[in-house]
């Protein structure tokens, strides 16, 4: 059978997995009364893909259009997850770029197209969600040429096929004067789904898989499952030879060590099943279960020659946090593991998959987790968070180099989608974070896009900030650029905080108190502790404050007396706390709450380090 190894590429929320669910259902992979006909963004299937509405894992999927099977990788969206994009470019021969017909190349398009062209794919361009009403689909074709002549490596990668397409109507054409003359035609605006154009794009463009069907069996691991009847599955691209159960493989780590196996299982992908095969060849999509110390990177080969193919090379991090066990008053009572060896094995575990993150363990025992942004870690502490473990978390510390002795760190380039009401208030913001405006165009006759350069350093917590500016409507990305020379301390971007001086229940005389001072995290009856931060202060400094005191009970009531009237608490999510966090700050991060809280919860003890300091 001929194959066709395909990736989708694009900027978040462009239409890639909307995509992927109308080549599967339109290709016939699934019988016309199997759910999956009925359902949306199957590809999605981790319970925070379908909350946030992102991609966060790379997958693969195969469907069979006229006897080729064509292996598609679904890739995110988001620059926080682009180890998940660079570790499976390199299974694929080629790639849809899907780009917003409206939005145009974004920061990420940018990011996924040069990864791309440097690893030489064939690109089928397609530019969706044509239907829009501000859909600027000339304008957007420019800047994507525009965006080629910038990346391109060489002359044949300017000569691209462009189609287009409505993702979520599972149709697509290959030149638009057939959807303009078909809409017009049309009784209905909702074409009848036909993905067709796409299937013989990929057939036409996408080069079959150059291989080596005598050569001796090769294969880089580029992704690895796990389920508990089969233990390890090592995913990759067959770059040359064959492999069958039972065959003896070696193993050759990155670090240049090597090991005998045995590949118990070969599967392959249908649609979204792994389904057993004896014997498969070079070009396909695998996955081989038995080789239980595979790791991503590692080749497997054959062991009369065991010549290593060339590795992943990842990004590195970014941003790094401090990782403990919970230290507070309420240790144990909402979570299963606590101790500090749970979170070790946990966070090796994590490792082995999650390429783009890094660990180490200091000198005086903390374990200091880096990921390639805020949502990178986040998503993974929230993962955390659900397996039922109780952490503590410092506050994100940029990663900066020091190259001929100059301290160097990261900056980004910073995209802001905004109705134009609220441009003045996201530039004072900037200012006041040294972001420098680098452009300012017209989206919509209400909206503008703002781009600026930025420190990694100015962008934490920056996300919650401009949300709240802008009333939620402002589309926030960003890109990382390159490292730059230390700029110094950045203004305190904060106001103080509203410390509890008791433990106990929150209690409506105290909150009210409270609310007098500043927004208050926490409702009534609640429990806190001394030392726990509920609330901010309308001034710099830090403030204390018994949010459990009760008005004492008596006979005599006043004339007029009135019930307390309190407002509902602010409720962040755990990226807003992490951006929140001050250097003598944690965050909490149990199953069932996230408490922000001072690193010594001792009053007096806070205050005499502070003024030692």
């Amino acid at each position: 059978m001929n194959i066709r190894n395909v990736a989708i590429i694009a900027h978040v929320d462009h239409g890639k997995t909307t995509l992927v669910d109308g080549l599967l259902k339109q290709s016939k992979t699934f019988r016309e009364n199997e759910a999956m006909m009925s359902q949306d963004l199957i590809m999605d299937s981790n319970d925070q893909e379908r909350e946030r509405g992102i991609t966060i894992l790379a997958k693969n999927t195969a469907v069979t259009y006229k006897d080729t099977k064509i292996n598609i990788i679904d890739t995110p969206g988001h620059a926080d997850f682009g180890g998940e994009v660079e570790r499976t470019l390199n299974m694929a021969d080629g790639a849809l770029l899907l780009v917003d017909a409206q939005e145009g190349p974004m920061p990420q398009t940018k990011f996924v197209l040069k990864k791309a062209l440097q690893l030489g794919l064939k690109i089928i361009v397609v530019i969706n969600k044509i239907d829009k009403k501000d859909a600027r689909i000339k304008d957007t074709l420019h800047r994507i040429y525009d965006l080629f002549l910038e990346l391109a490596t060489d002359d044949s990668q300017l000569d691209i096929a462009v189609l287009y397409a409505v993702g979520r109507q599972g149709s697509s054409w290959s030149e638009l004067a057939d959807y303009i003359s078909h809409a017009a035609n049309s009784n209905s605006n909702k074409p009848t789904p036909d993905l067709t154009a796409i299937f013989e794009a990929i057939l036409k463009y996408i080069p079959e898989p150059k291989t080596n069907t005598e050569g001796p069996f090769q294969m880089l691991v580029s992704s690895l499952d796990w389920d508990s009847y089969r233990g390890k599955y090592a995913i990759g691209r067959i770059t040359q030879g064959q492999v069958k159960p039972g065959d003896t493989v070696v193993i050759l780590k990155t670090d240049n060590s090597s090991t005998n196996a045995i590949v118990e299982k070969v599967f392959v992908n249908e649609g979204l099943k792994k389904v057993e095969s004896d014997n498969v060849t070079a070009g396909d999509i695998v996955a081989l279960t038995g080789l239980k110390d595979a790791g991503i990177g590692d080749t497997i080969a054959d062991p009369k020659n065991p010549e290593a193919l060339s590795t992943i090379v990842i990004d590195e991090p970014t941003l790094s946090i401090s990782i403990g066990p919970n230290t507070s008053p309420f240790m144990g009572k909402e979570g299963k593991f606590f101790t500090s060896r749970q979170i070790l094995e946990r966070i090796e575990r994590e490792l082995q998959t999650n390429i783009a993150m890094r660990f180490k363990i200091t000198e005086d025992g903390q374990y200091i987790l880096s990921g390639r942004g805020e949502l990178h870690l986040s998503v993974f502490l929230e993962t955390l968070r659900r397996e039922g473990f109780e952490l503590s978390v410092s506050k994100p510390e940029v990663i900066t180099k020091t190259i001929d002795g100059i301290v160097m760190e990261p900056f980004e380039e910073l995209t802001i989608d905004t109705e134009n009401d609220y441009i003045g208030n996201i530039k004072s913001e900037l200012g006041r974070r040294r972001g420098i405006l680098i452009s300012q165009e017209e989206l919509t006759i209400n909206s503008s896009r703002l781009v600026f350069e930025i420190s990694t350093r100015g962008i934490i917590g920056l996300r919650g900030v401009l949300m709240s500016i802008s009333k939620g409507t402002a589309t926030i990305n960003s890109n990382f650029l390159r490292y730059e020379k230390y700029s110094g301390a950045l203004q305190k971007l904060r106001k103080g905080v509203l410390v509890a001086s008791e433990t106990g229940k929150t209690a409506p005389l105290g909150l009210t108190t409270a609310q007098s001072k500043g927004d208050v995290f926490v409702g009534p009856q609640t429990p806190v502790y001394a030392g726990q931060i509920v609330g901010t202060n309308g001034r710099d400094a830090d403030m204390e404050i018994n949010v459990c005191k009760e008005k004492q009970l008596s006979n005599v009531r006043s004339v007029g007396e009135e019930a307390y009237t309190l407002t509902p608490p602010v409720v962040m999510s755990l990226e807003q706390c992490l951006g929140f966090l001050e250097e003598d700050e944690l965050l909490e991060v149990t199953p069932l709450n996230l408490r922000l809280r001072k690193k010594i919860l001792d009053h007096n003890k806070r205050y005499r380090e502070q003024k030692n300091s």
